[in-house]
């Protein structure tokens, strides 16, 4: 049996798709990766989105931010970014002739993080001890961020010119990386349409979503998350696709320790989404692949075969025994 109270459980189930709702009203035509942004923050994570411009990946952030009446600072990341531009840093005030911290963009609960990887490896690891310890050290001094915190990178995966690949020690980090893709025709239809009808703006409003929960409301919804319960096999069958990544032909690395730990958070995540008060089997193989996709290492042989990391961990997934209930 589970140890969540039901009525706790209940409430927090109709909150968390009552904010998908109200997110699918501006982000439109991209229900899949709402869940997996949604699924990232209840798991207390954060998500690298991958996607051409244009898909709704900032007005995704907004939509989120309104949803829960947040802080939401943006970062546009360029070649000359600075660590400190992320962070913060320490200035001299004359008059009263002392160091005061001027605190960075990076000081707020939702951080767009928009085209990581147009910043050198100096600025994306400034991005390292705020995503792991959620607090920045300023001159020494560590400045703990207000929670519920979370950081949703994007990055272009067509344009490559001037950009800076992530290191794996950032990668690792993430808890998801989330495909966006075009909508759908239908999707596109209305999407236009709800653009293109009484507006003078190509960009869709969140003004008008409504506040479901708050910022506190949030971090007892990952508290509920955190509850919900793993049985044994389920969480030996995580393992076991982990420690298959390491094994499998034709990778060069596998997942870490902190695969397993994704795994097993978000599955926890999507359970609750579903309304569900325990992990099923289906909800770990569901959120493999995003959680999974960056922390895997292709061989070279496979690259030049045309193989995708997507088509491996297909292949992996399908050779993994589920347990039978």
């Amino acid at each position: 049996m589970s140890s969540l109270n039901p009525e706790i459980f209940s409430k927090a189930s109709e909150q968390v798709n009552a904010i998908r709702t109200e997110i699918n009203k501006a982000v439109v035509g991209q229900a899949s990766v709402v869940d997996q942004v949604l699924m990232t923050l209840l798991a207390s994570g954060h998500v690298l989105i991958e996607g051409v411009p244009g898909l709704g990946k900032t007005l995704l952030v907004r939509a989120l931010a309104a949803c829960f009446g947040c802080k939401f600072g943006r970062i546009q990341f360029t070649p000359d970014l600075m660590p400190s531009d992320v962070t913060g840093h320490a200035i001299y005030d004359m008059k009263s002739e002392e160091f005061k911290i001027r605190r960075g963009p990076a000081f707020t609960n939702l951080l767009l993080a928009d085209e990581i990887n147009r910043a050198p490896a100096k600025t994306q690891a400034a991005l390292l001890e705020v995503m792991q310890e959620k607090q920045i050290t300023i001159e020494g001094r560590p400045l703990p961020l207000q929670p519920p915190f979370m950081v949703l990178a994007t990055q272009n995966p067509i344009e490559q010119e001037g950009t800076y690949p992530l290191p794996e020690a950032e990668l690792d980090r993430f808890m998801l990386k989330v495909s966006i893709d075009y909508p759908s025709l239908e999707a596109e239809k209305n999407l236009v349409s709800l653009v293109t009808t009484n507006k003078l703006s190509d960009v869709l409003d969140v003004s008008e979503l409504q506040q479901v929960v708050s910022p506190e409301g949030v971090i007892q919804l990952q508290r509920v998350t955190a509850q919900v319960e793993v049985d044994d096999q389920v969480l030996d069958y995580a393992i076991r696709i982990i420690h298959a990544t390491r094994a499998w032909q034709g990778l060069n690395h596998g997942a870490g320790p902190r695969g397993g730990i994704a795994l097993i958070r978000v599955a926890r995540a999507r359970a609750l989404l579903r309304g569900q008060h325990f992990v099923t089997p289906d909800d770990v193989k569901a959120v493999a692949p995003a959680a999974l996709r960056h922390r895997l290492g292709l061989a070279a042989e496979l690259e030049i075969e045309g193989l995708s990391v997507e088509e491996v961990l297909k292949n992996l997934l399908d050779s993994v025994a589920a347990p039978r209930s």
